[in-house]
C-alpha cells in the first residue's frame, strides 16, 4: 500500500510535467482553433483611433461592402511576435497594394505609438480596444491575429499567430484564393 502511496504524486508530476512540455515545445497549434466567424461578415464594433495618434479609428463600416479585400491585423505594442510579423506586413502592404487595417489590443496609447513611431506605421485606419470588447466580438485569441476581409465585408480567413514563415504563407494562399474567388 505504501508503495502505491510513493508512485500516485510522482505519476501526477509526470503527467503535468508531460503536458507542459508538449506545450511549451509547440504542441499546440494556434491555427487549430477554428474561427466561428469565417464566411460571416465582419463584426459590429467601432473603436475610436488611438488617442494621440493621427490614424483614423476603425468600425465594421469601415471593412463592409468597400469594393476591395483587406487584411484586419489585431496587434499590441507588448506583444513579442506582432513585432516580428510588423516588416512582414508592412512589406505585404507595399507588394501587394492590399490594405490593412488594425485593431490595437488592450495597449496603453503612448505604448502603441511609441511602437508605430519606432517600426512604422503600415495601417490605413487603427481601432484602440484598450477593454477588449472588440477582440472578444472578433473571437481573437491571442495576439497577433490577421484576417482577411473580402471585398463584400465577409471575413474569408484567420491566421492566429504571427505571419511569418508557415503563417504568412499561409496568409498569402488565402489572400490569392479570395482574388481568384472574387
Amino acid at each position: 500500500m505504501k508503495r502505491i502511496l510513493f508512485f500516485v504524486p510522482l505519476a501526477i508530476v509526470a503527467f503535468v510535467l508531460g503536458f507542459s512540455l508538449w506545450g511549451l515545445s509547440g504542441g499546440r497549434d494556434p491555427n487549430a482553433i477554428p474561427s466561428v466567424l469565417i464566411s460571416k461578415p465582419v463584426p459590429s464594433f467601432a473603436l475610436e483611433a488611438v488617442p494621440g495618434l493621427e490614424t483614423p479609428g476603425l468600425s465594421e463600416t469601415d471593412l463592409q461592402g468597400g469594393g476591395e479585400l483587406m487584411l484586419v491585423n489585431v496587434f499590441a505594442s507588448w506583444c513579442g511576435p506582432c513585432r516580428a510579423e510588423h516588416p512582414l506586413l508592412t512589406s505585404l502592404v507595399e507588394d501587394k497594394g492590399i490594405p490593412l487595417m488594425g485593431i490595437n489590443y488592450k495597449d496603453k496609447a503612448e505604448d502603441a505609438i511609441a511602437w508605430l513611431d519606432e517600426l512604422g506605421n503600415p495601417y490605413a485606419r487603427i481601432g484602440y480596444d484598450i477593454s477588449g470588447r472588440a477582440g472578444i466580438e472578433w473571437g481573437v485569441t491571442g495576439v497577433p491575429e490577421t484576417f482577411v476581409i473580402g471585398a463584400d465585408g465577409t471575413i474569408l480567413y484567420r491566421e492566429a499567430g504571427p505571419v511569418v514563415g508557415d503563417g504568412m504563407k499561409r496568409l498569402i494562399d488565402a489572400i490569392e484564393a479570395a482574388k481568384a474567388g472574387a
